[in-house]
């Protein structure tokens, strides 16, 4: 079976074989078309978990800020998770920290969405736009409404 061809129909068997023809500096077998589009769907799916994991991390802050009588160990813990997760994708991927801002600002209003559903609290209280500023949100020390 060709290379492309298997590609359609095995793509975990398309990705060995792509790496073996790698390794063996065989690049004239390679799948270059698909090869280009795996490449930039992995570009994409960093910048996807990095928005995925800000929307969660802003839904959590915002219930923090806005729900102080039910805080707990364990909102605090998640918070902690997801900022930790966020420092691993960048560290993993630094060409991602440009993007940090337009990250947040993109992820908030489905941060804020999920905030709404868990704490019953109108939308409408809630801000229409990021209402921190981005040093903070990865400092594990910082918590929105704390002296």
């Amino acid at each position: 079976m060709r290379i492309s061809d298997l590609y359609e129909h095995d793509i975990h068997a398309w990705t060995q074989q792509t790496s073996q023809l790698l390794r063996q500096h065989r690049f004239h077998e390679l799948d270059i078309g698909h090869l280009v589009e795996e490449l930039e769907t992995m570009s994409r799916r960093d910048r996807q978990e990095l928005i995925s994991r800000l929307k969660i991390l802003l839904g959590h802050l915002l219930k923090w800020q806005y729900q102080p009588q039910h805080r707990s160990s364990s909102w605090r813990g998640f918070i902690l998770e997801q900022r930790l997760r966020i420092r691993d994708l960048l560290q993993d991927s630094p060409s991602l920290k440009p993007f940090l801002a337009e990250a947040a600002n993109a992820a908030y209003a489905d941060g804020a969405k999920l905030a709404s559903k868990e704490t019953g609290l109108p939308l409408a209280q809630l801000p229409d736009a990021l209402p921190y500023a981005l040093d903070p949100l990865l400092d594990d020390d910082w918590f929105p409404g704390d002296a």
